[in-house]
């Protein structure tokens, strides 16, 4: 009991962290809590301060690299063996490890979202399997919930391939210069495939038992 009195004295007075201290929603995978660190007007990229729970510039968006949706992660959630494993699978690479961050999401949405640092509730309709060097660094593609423009988008094939094609470039470009991206060394990272909203599903829930697996206090 003195224990639950100090968690629930700690939650009244406390910021949460948005990777730990908030639950992913309970209609995960289909719904989830989501914290946004990048809005497309940003030009400087920012995220979350793992220690701190702070959102912290990290650097200024190279040239224009901007990202086109709202980007953030999904709390309670990690890429770690079983979800590096399952994209080693899926691509025939045995070596491929989990990024050790919590999974990224991309949301879409009609209204525009001036500032990161919030939470918001998202409905994932697929994902983009990239890989950096040698991690599994999935980017789960997603609708704000409610929304009155992507309401009726419930998958990845409902939406504009256009779009979908300029998240991909930009997480391919987004960490190089013009220089690196026309010399003759192979870029880190790669987009190996686009899959739908079950496939999303499955990679959230294989993230929530690798969080379990590294940060379960039970």
């Amino acid at each position: 009991m003195k224990d639950k009195s100090i968690l629930e004295f700690i939650k009244l007075n406390c910021r949460a962290h948005p990777w730990h201290g908030i639950d992913i929603g309970e209609n995960a995978p289909k719904e989830l809590n989501s914290y946004i660190e990048i809005v497309p007007t940003d030009t400087i990229k920012f995220e979350l301060d793992k220690e701190t729970g702070l959102l912290k510039a990290d650097r200024p968006q190279k040239y224009s690299n901007c990202c086109p949706t709202l980007y953030g992660l999904i709390p309670q959630t990690y890429a770690g063996k079983r979800v590096g494993g399952y994209c080693g699978e899926k691509t025939g690479r045995p070596n491929i490890l989990g990024d050790h961050d919590p999974l990224d999401i991309c949301i879409l949405t009609e209204r525009p979202i001036l500032r990161g640092d919030i939470l918001l509730k998202a409905k994932p309709i697929g994902g983009i399997r990239a890989i950096d060097g040698n991690e599994a660094d999935d980017k789960i593609i997603a609708i704000l919930s409610d929304d009155l423009v992507y309401k009726d988008v419930h998958d990845i094939t409902d939406c504009p391939p256009n779009l979908i094609d300029r998240l991909c470039h930009y997480f391919l470009t987004y960490k190089e210069s013009p220089e690196e991206l026309s010399s003759q060394s192979p870029p880190t990272m790669e987009i190996a495939a686009v899959y739908g909203r079950e496939e999303a599903y499955k990679i959230i829930e294989l993230s929530q038992q690798d969080y379990q697996d590294n940060f379960s206090i039970t």
